[in-house]
């Protein structure tokens, strides 16, 4: 919740001349635990992105890009995560993960919550350069976000027996 807060406190405001905008708001759908229900997900992921069209004005946006995210992370973690992983109820986060599964998770899942987010936005493909360059610039500038809240979380992992 704290992430939605600074979503439209902070980072509404904070953009490169609307090139570029942060949506670390992101994190939350991506730290939600591994065992939760896809129903449960998608309403969860649903109200997240409805809270944050209320206050950017926009009708059903972001919550269009963030049910997109959480059909991307429950395909991902399809893919990538053995059985025993998929039924636990383990955060995804860095320190659990590593850093190759989780750098990869987050990279691809904000290009899917972006991609969608700027087409739904735009919708059209008169200027798709511009779009494409504000997904990409928007997604690292997103990126950058989450990997320094990242960082400034990040627990180590206490080794049993050494």
């Amino acid at each position: 919740m704290i992430l939605i807060v600074l979503q439209i406190a902070l980072f509404k405001n904070m953009g490169y001349y609307s090139l570029a905008t942060p949506f670390p708001y992101i994190l939350i759908l991506f730290l939600l635990p591994i065992g939760t229900s896809n129903l449960l997900l998608y309403i969860f992921a649903f109200l997240t992105g409805l809270t944050i069209d209320a206050f950017y004005d926009t009708i059903g946006v972001h919550a269009a890009a963030c049910v997109a995210l959480i059909w991307f992370r429950i395909f991902f973690h399809k893919i990538t995560l053995e059985t025993d992983v998929i039924n636990s109820f383990e955060t995804p986060t860095w320190s659990e993960m590593g850093f190759k599964w989780y750098s990869t998770y987050v990279l691809l899942g904000t290009l899917v919550h972006h991609l969608v987010l700027y087409i739904v936005e735009v919708f059209s493909f008169q200027n798709i350069l511009y779009t494409l360059a504000s997904v990409g610039l928007s997604s690292i500038f997103t990126i950058v976000i989450i990997f320094i809240i990242g960082v400034l979380t990040y627990k180590r992992r206490s080794r049993l027996g050494n």
